[in-house]
């Protein structure tokens, strides 16, 4: 058996939910933020069966994708700010961060 943790942006947890829940995945949903964009997650917890890990990956694959976002760079927190001007920056974002972790023991009461 194997954790399947699996962090999303928010505009996709929706869709990821409705197919984990039509392909029979249980799984737990978390609201995150993350801390680069600082902006909303969702982390997906799953314990799935060995033979079905590769399914689940693929789910979360086929879902989530990845997407261009302009943000705001953060002040500095040091130095001179009197000519500092943020110009917005355009970055990739999406997609999915995926950890596989094997479960010694798994218990449900």
């Amino acid at each position: 058996m194997k954790m399947v943790i699996a962090i999303v942006q928010d505009q996709d947890s929706q869709n990821l939910m409705s197919q984990l829940t039509k392909h029979d995945f249980r799984t737990t949903k978390l609201a995150t933020t993350g801390g680069f964009l600082r902006a909303g997650n969702t982390t997906f917890l799953t314990g799935v069966e060995d033979e079905r890990v590769q399914e689940l990956l693929s789910l979360i694959n086929n879902t989530c994708r990845n997407r261009d976002q302009l943000v705001s760079p953060v002040t500095p927190m040091s130095g001179n700010v009197d000519n500092y001007i943020p110009y917005p920056v355009e970055v990739e974002v999406g997609g999915a961060t995926v950890f596989v972790m094997p479960i010694e023991q798994f218990h449900q009461f």
